[in-house]
């Protein structure tokens, strides 16, 4: 006997899971509805099936294919149009003519008796068994009244409650003879109960009623649908699960790595390459899928996650359902009863209400408070570009597709034949997007210099020796999990706003140049190059008198990329010298905050006990730098500006100083102690760089480790930074710990607000009108600045769902008031 599986039928109550996933596809405990009615029949040996198919047909033929991994001969009838429960089948007439055969919808989940299902309608001689159940809410359904015979006597397509007169329903599985056919007209929409049945009783052919035992789900909502995924949890439903228990009702496929460290309360299912972290809590009636990554500290509870999700830190699941290739970001939150489609984005902080829907290929921004479905509206990202270059969570955000396809449009932008160099930190993620950053170059005619693993100011320096521009790709500074492809212009800078929008442009309309066989890019990869960078390094910084001087230095290179320009560096500066940490590590291609001052801490005690002059520490590449004093105290980095402004400034006596206007105003009196003036720039680093190129500057810095040498680069430069600062103490015969001594405490404190991007042209409106008739200042943001010197600085981030508040006072107690003061407003304009 062959069997028939309706799967043709759209599932509109299921939306937006089936926006763009045919019903019979929904995965149950990771497996499609369909797989497990198709093992069901061939359990009861219909091995040869014909399947009815019609909206997303190519799908599901292209997932099941001719049935041969599952054991069975598949065939597919496909309608043009919908043809209604009977006319699908019709449809399907010319390989069901011979014999009887049995109806089964491809997504309802079941593990009926079909053998005995089979045995009664021969037993009866029908030319037609309905199968039925017994359900306690009949309205959904159609009820059928049988005799003592099982001769069925009435059919009703879903009733109201005042025609229920029975709790059997019909479950839309049937045995039939093939002359039903003559019953049904070919090409237009024909149903068995609505119009066959009825028919076919009129005449008094024999319909039989056929009353199941075993579990029955008709997965057409949403709640049966999550309540289907607990039945086979609780076993109610004999399926077959893939995996392992390791535990009674906790399911683990192959290939799945869960963290000792996390709690696992069942019953609940992880799929194959899944991947739980220490700290995750996931209780009973969830099912993660295929390759879902969930991160520490995240919370799941009858929560059913689709394949290839990524669930960040502190992220909360309570009876949703999440699509595949979803990102939940850090700390979000989605409630009892909502759907994310495939392919969203849900910010962090962001708090999806109960029974919300969000269609696929949509974006919840960071902090938002979703309390209403999101169905047309899709805010994706205004622009590529953070403070960082291009940033994002490595094979979760960027990938190796969005790095060629970034690649191919950053050619685009360039002529054909030009040169970019390329280059990476120390990471195998950059390592592998790197190598997909260059065939993109390659394949869109430019020429590639790979520098490999090298510092970022060496790439930046290599960069304007010649290229039309760079890339640079590097562990994000803090992040581990995420990286930053940065895009670099010809003198080896970040790329500048109106760069940064031509190629946001270009990468929009995905218009991407493609070469011809013969205009295919060169690749080379350039030698000598830290003898290269070194030579003009000291050559363009003044180091006289560090021979003379006796310095004695500790130099921590961070097992970073800094290390692998150092001993070129440090036997030509003719300084006595200690390094640690110079190998690189590949499994620490950043630090924390947290490591970053454990490593400071172990550089002061190590400068100290040495008797050194002072000690630095290089990030990872080699860009920013700190500062231990002669006393093994560490010199915070906003201190450390002021220390090296002071010394440069001090033997300069003019020029012109590149600091962000969120800089302490200590740092004017600094610079106008010794006859200098400041320059204040925005946050961005494309405008220091850009005032650092400036004749009349003599130093730049941004508060945070990135300093700026103006004689020898217009970027920030760890290296520069030291090699500028042995000279300026072997010349100033001070200690650092003196000149720090001699410089007024600054008292600046920092916030972070979440702020919808819908309203943040409204906050700054509300900042502006609360200043009144106080001076402000808009070179970034708004900057409103008291009677008695006192000021805050509002700034709305370019790429995150947030406003940066700054305050400085004489004191600290005074600048947390001025800080809540501005907070409020900012919080009551945001709500």
């Amino acid at each position: 006997m062959k069997a028939v599986v309706m799967a043709g039928g759209e599932g509109t109550r299921l939306r937006p899971m089936t926006s763009s996933m045919p019903k019979p596809l929904l995965p149950v405990a990771n497996r499609p509805i369909m797989e497990h009615v198709l093992r069901l029949l061939k359990r009861h040996g219909l091995n040869e099936t014909v399947v009815t198919v019609q909206f997303l047909a190519s799908l599901v033929k292209n997932y099941f294919g001719d049935g041969e991994e599952l054991g069975m001969e598949l065939t597919y009838a496909n309608e043009e149009k919908p043809l209604g429960t009977a006319g699908s089948v019709k449809n399907a007439e010319e390989a069901l003519k011979d014999d009887a055969f049995l109806v089964i919808s491809g997504d309802a989940l079941t593990d009926f008796d079909l053998t005995d299902l089979i045995a009664f309608h021969k037993e009866k001689g029908a030319l037609v068994t309905v199968c039925l159940t017994r359900v306690p809410n009949p309205l959904e359904f159609g009820i059928t009244i049988v005799d003592e015979e099982g001769k069925v006597e009435r059919f009703l397509e879903k009733p109201t409650w005042g025609q229920v007169f029975s709790d059997t329903v019909n479950t839309g599985i049937y045995v039939m003879e093939p002359e039903v056919f003559d019953y049904v007209e070919a090409d237009v929409p024909v149903d068995w109960s609505g119009d066959v049945f009825p028919q076919l009783m009129k005449e008094g052919k024999p319909i039989y009623g056929y009353v199941a035992e075993g579990y029955w789900e008709d997965v057409g909502t949403h709640e049966s649908y999550v309540k289907a995924q607990a039945d086979v949890l609780e076993g109610k439903v004999d399926v077959e699960l893939d995996g392992f228990e390791i535990s009674p009702g906790v399911w683990v496929a192959e290939g799945a790595e869960v963290h000792p460290d996390a709690v696992l309360r069942g019953p609940l299912y992880i799929g194959d390459y899944a991947k739980v972290e220490a700290g995750v809590e996931i209780r009973e009636h969830t099912v993660v899928g295929s390759n879902v990554v969930v991160k520490s500290g995240a919370f799941l509870h009858k929560a059913v996650v689709h394949d290839n999700v990524y669930i960040g830190q502190h992220s909360n699941l309570r009876g949703c359902v999440i699509g595949k290739n979803t990102d939940i970001m850090r700390a979000a939150r989605i409630e009892d009863g909502a759907v994310i489609g495939d392919e969203c984005l849900v910010g962090e902080e962001s708090i999806v209400q109960g029974n919300v829907r969000v269609y696929p290929f949509k974006t919840i921004e960071a902090g938002a408070f979703v309390n209403t479905s999101v169905i047309w509206e899709s805010r994706g990202q205004a622009h590529l570009f953070g403070a960082r270059g291009v940033s994002g969570i490595l094979n979760v955000e960027i990938t190796p597709e969005l790095a060629v396809r970034l690649a191919g449009a950053y050619a685009t932008t360039l002529k054909k034949g030009a040169t970019v160099t390329t280059a990476r930190d120390h990471s195998r993620g950059a390592r592998a997007l790197k190598r997909a950053v260059i065939s993109a170059l390659q394949a869109s005619a430019i020429d590639v210099r790979d520098l490999e693993n090298v510092p970022l100011p060496v790439a930046r320096q290599q960069t304007a020796r010649g290229s039309a521009g760079g890339i640079m790709i590097r562990t994000t500074p803090g992040v581990p999990d995420s990286v930053d492809i940065m895009f670099f212009d010809e003198r080896g800078a970040d790329l500048s706003q109106a760069g940064q929008r031509k190629l946001d442009r270009v990468f929009a309309r995905q218009e991407y140049r493609r070469a011809f066989p013969g205009e295919i890019g060169d690749l080379s990869f350039p030698s000598s190059v830290f003898d290269s960078y070194t030579g003009s390094l000291l050559r363009n910084v003044d180091t006289t008198g560090v021979a003379d001087a006796g310095l004695k230095v500790v130099v921590d290179a961070s097992n970073g990329s800094a290390g692998l320009v150092l001993p070129s560096l440090l036997g030509r500066l003719g300084v006595d010298s200690l390094t640690i940490n110079p190998g690189l590590d590949e499994s620490r291609p950043t630090e924390s905050a947290e490591s970053r001052r454990a490593g400071l801490v172990r550089l002061g005690e190590i400068v100290a006990s040495a008797r050194a002059a002072f000690g630095v520490r290089f990030d990872t590449v080699g860009e920013r730098l700190s500062l231990v004093d002669e006393r093994g105290r560490i010199i915070e980095d906003d201190r450390a500006l002021l220390v090296m402004l002071d010394l440069v400034a001090a033997e300069r006596r003019s020029g012109r100083v590149a600091l962000p206007v969120t800089t302490t105003r200590i740092a004017e009196q600094v610079a106008a102690y010794h006859g200098t003036q400041v320059d204040w720039t925005t946050t961005s680093p494309d405008d220091l760089t850009r005032v650092g190129r400036e004749e009349s500057t003599i130093f730049g810095g941004d508060g945070r480790g990135g300093f700026i040498v103006p004689e020898f680069s217009s970027v920030f430069d760890g290296t520069a930074a030291f090699v500028r600062l042995i000279g300026l103490v072997a010349r100033t015969q001070l200690t650092l710990s003196q000149i720090d001594a001699r410089i007024p405490r600054a008292h600046v404190l920092k916030r972070d607000l979440a702020t919808p991007w819908a309203v943040k042209g409204l906050v700054m409106r509300r900042v502006v009108e609360e200043a009144g008739d106080r001076h402000v200042d808009t070179t970034d943001g708004v900057r409103v600045v008291e009677a008695d010197g006192r000021w805050v600085m509002v700034l709305p981030d370019p790429a995150e769902a947030v406003t940066h508040l700054w305050a400085e006072g004489p004191d600290d107690a005074s600048a947390q008031a001025l800080l809540d003061e501005w907070a409020a407003v900012v919080d009551s304009a945001g709500r």
